[in-house]
Order: structure tokens, then C-alpha cells, then sequence
């Protein structure tokens, strides 16, 4: 039977933007468990503003496919988290809200730009969350903040309602304290929707269960390559040996198109940003510009004053690579570049069952401290690939380096969310 959920816990980390504070729910298989919503996805009479002072008191009028399928599975929709502005970072810190701190050591931050979703589930605020994952976004918090979150393939979950930063990289997936919990979500959300053409129709998920008996696990050196942390290198490998205890054969291999990841990754995401957020400009969406100024000069000073330094910045390098006599030098290359990492992909996948590394190159960032953008997008660049090539990835807790949580990433071939969910709960149970 359905019923009504308080949601009275204080939020000392600055997890939530909005918070329902008595919401009804329903029956189903997700009967009154509260679940918190990352606020780029959309939530009928609950604000949603991407963290973002241009969206601010925008209540959209109807639901993502994702929450009508919460609603219908008997969720407790406590409340919209916070997030990078327009799912923009690394850290959660780019917010208009304020930063999110990392339960497991509030000086830290989670990770973004799924942070609020994160540090909500790793606090115990909420048992599950919805978070979004364009280059890494639902992989990054799992990993600094200890708990469970999965991408899946893209096309397997709805993304209509889901407000658009970079079309082609973006899924909506679950985050949880354990793979139980995270495969339960998905199973919820995962299905076909007509409203969506990139959604396709696919039998529903399997059950859980714990298998990695026989599977061939495929390790890149690339993954344990420049710039990966060495405590949290040898975290990951110990993880990855006792995936060879519990029955699985570790295959060593390359990945020679992790060299361009990085790059075809920010050319594209930036261009498709550019094209997404033209829509804010006060007469679409957000305030009102000042009227009486030359239309130029009032959107500029309007865009100015509501969108963040890091959101600007993405849109200009994104309009310029795409910009007349640029648009072959970059966007055009970036899209060999992505085609070169999906060949690698396929080309693994001949050979070995799941691939595996660490999700993220170093423990959690200091609060504060990632005020160079370069050295931030270089952190994605172990789960951008998983993005550029469309498969789906999970992010497990594996240990701990210097006390602070590590993330062993798995992924798997298209529509493979089954094989590594239940290699994941072997690893996370010990069980072949």
C-alpha cells in the first residue's frame, strides 16, 4: 500500500537544491524508498534548475519518462540534488547553490557533476539517486564518495525530460549504496520510449546475480598509464587480482585511441553545449533582458550575469570550433577520433568479456583547489571513452588510498548492463 514520506533529515552537505518535505508514494517495487533526482532532469511542480541562476524558479509542467517510471514503481520523490551548473564539472563546486561536500571527508568534494546524488546516497539521506553521466558525471561522485553508480548504454534509458547539455554523451542512470540497490533502479528505469528516438525497444532487464566465474577481463595499460595516481593504481590492481581469484582471466591489452579520448570528448561536447544552452537568452527561457539596450548587448549582459565563468567558457570554445573555417580542423577530427575509440572498443570486445580500470585517476579533489580547468578536464580522462563509444560502465567501490574512497570501473560491450552489474556483485561479495 502506498503512503506519505517526511523527509526531516538535515542536509549538512549541501546535497539537496530543492527538498519535498512530505511526498506521497505509491506501491511497486520501489515502494516509499526515497530517491533524490539530479536538477537537469524533469520533475512536474518541483523546480528544476540545473544549478543554474538562468533557470531559477523554473517549475517544468510535466515529468522525464525516467520519473513517470518512478512515480508508477511507488518512489518517494524527496527532492531535486545539486550538481555542476548544466552538469559542467568535475566537482560539484560550479553550482549557483553552493558547493557539495563529500560525506567521506566534508573538505573534499564528491566529484561531479552528479555530486549532489552522490553525497545524498553516501550520507544516508536517501537510499537511491538519479544522476546523468555525459563524460563521466555518474562514475566520478560513485568513485569519490564509496558507493555504486552505473551509465547505461546509451539508448537503453529514456532521456526525455532530461535537459540537454550534450545530446549525443548523456544517460540518465542510478546511484546506490550497493549493486543490489543500483541494479534494482535501473531495472525500473531501463525500457523503451517512443518519445525518445534514440530509445530502443530491448527485452527487460535480467535478474541480479553474482557471476564472474570464466569471464575474460580485459586491462588496457592505458588505464594505469601517465597521470593515474599510484596508490590508487595498486588499489585498482588488487581489485582486478581478485577478480582472477574469484574465477575470472585477466587478459593485459591496449587501447591505443585513449590519446584522443580526452580531446574528441571536449571538442564535440562543447560544440552540442553551444548549440543546447542558445535557448537561454531571456526570451525563450530565464529573466528578462533589459529591452531597452541593441538585442546584442542585452543577451550578452544577461548571459553574463546568469551563467557561470565555467558554462561560458564551453560555450565559446564550442562555437568557435564550430565556426566557419574551424569546424573541419576540430569537430570534424573529433568525430574521427570518436570513431577511432568505438573501433577499439569493438575491437576489445573480440576478445574479452568486460574491460576493467580504475573510474577516476585520484582520490577525491580538495574543496576549492580545482581552479584550473585543464587539470580538470584531464580527470575524465578514464571515463570518457565509456561516453564516446556509448557502452555502459559501473563504478564499485574497490578500497581506499590515503582513507578516501576508490572506484573500480567496469565496462561492457553495448547492452551488456547485466554482465558487468552481476561481475560487479561478485566482486562486491566475494563470490564467484
Amino acid at each position: 500500500m502506498g503512503g506519505r514520506f517526511v523527509f526531516e533529515k538535515p542536509d549538512p552537505h549541501n546535497a539537496f537544491i530543492t527538498r519535498c518535505m512530505d511526498v506521497a508514494y505509491g506501491d511497486g517495487p520501489l515502494s516509499g524508498i526515497p530517491i533524490g533526482i539530479k536538477d537537469n532532469i524533469s520533475t512536474a511542480g518541483i523546480p528544476t534548475t540545473c544549478a543554474s541562476k538562468i533557470l531559477e524558479g523554473y517549475i517544468p509542467p510535466y515529468d522525464a519518462h525516467v520519473i513517470t517510471l518512478l512515480r508508477s514503481a511507488g518512489a518517494a520523490i524527496v527532492g531535486k540534488t545539486n550538481m555542476d551548473e548544466f552538469g559542467m564539472g568535475t566537482t560539484t563546486e560550479n553550482s549557483a547553490y553552493g558547493p557539495t561536500q563529500n560525506p567521506a571527508d566534508p573538505t573534499r568534494a564528491p566529484g561531479g557533476s552528479s555530486g549532489g546524488s552522490a553525497a545524498a546516497v553516501a550520507s544516508g539521506l536517501v537510499r537511491m539517486a538519479l544522476g546523468t553521466d555525459t563524460g563521466g558525471s555518474i562514475r566520478c561522485p560513485a568513485s569519490f564518495c564509496g558507493i555504486v553508480g552505473l551509465k547505461p548504454t546509451y539508448g537503453r534509458v529514456s532521456r526525455h525530460g532530461l535537459i540537454a547539455y550534450a545530446n549525443s554523451f548523456e544517460q540518465i542512470g542510478p546511484l546506490a549504496r550497493n549493486v543490489g540497490d543500483c541494479a534494482l533502479l535501473y531495472s525500473v528505469i531501463a525500457g523503451y520510449d517512443p518519445k525518445d528516438g534514440t530509445s530502443l525497444d530491448l527485452p527487460p532487464p535480467a535478474p541480479l546475480q553474482a557471476e564472474i566465474q570464466g569471464k575474460r577481463i580485459g586491462v588496457p595499460a592505458e588505464f594505469f598509464g601517465e597521470g593515474v595516481n599510484p596508490e590508487v593504481a595498486d588499489v585498482v590492481r588488487s581489485a582486478i587480482d581478485r577478480l582472477a581469484d574469484l574465477g575470472a582471466e585477466v587478459v593485459s591489452c591496449t587501447m591505443p585511441s585513449m590519446r584522443y579520448a580526452l580531446a574528441a570528448y571536449y571538442v564535440t561536447s562543447m560544440g552540442e553545449a553551444a548549440s543546447n544552452l542558445g535557448r537561454y537568452d531571456g526570451v525563450r527561457y530565464g529573466p528578462a533582458p533589459e529591452f531597452f539596450r541593441p538585442w546584442h548587448d542585452a543577451y550578452s549582459r544577461l548571459r553574463k550575469e546568469y551563467f557561470s565563468e565555467e558554462v561560458r567558457r564551453r560555450i565559446l570554445l564550442g562555437t568557435f570550433s564550430l565556426s566557419a573555417g574551424y569546424q573541419g580542423k576540430y569537430y570534424a577530427k573529433a568525430q574521427k577520433a570518436r570513431s577511432m575509440v568505438r573501433s577499439d572498443f569493438n575491437r576489445l570486445f573480440e576478445e574479452v568479456d568486460i574491460i576493467a580500470g580504475p573510474t577516476m585517476p585520484s582520490v577525491a579533489f580538495r574543496l576549492g583547489k580545482s581552479c584550473d580547468p585543464l587539470s580538470m578536464y584531464l580527470a575524465d580522462i578514464l571515463t570518457v571513452p565509456a561516453n564516446l563509444a556509448g557502452i555502459p560502465a559501473v563504478s564499485v567501490p574497490c578500497g581506499t588510498a590515503g582513507g578516501l574512497p576508490v572506484g573500480l570501473q567496469l565496462m561492457g560491450r553495448h547492452f551488456a548492463e547485466d554482465e558487468i552489474l552481476a561481475a560487479a556483485l561478485a566482486f562486491e561479495e566475494g563470490s564467484a
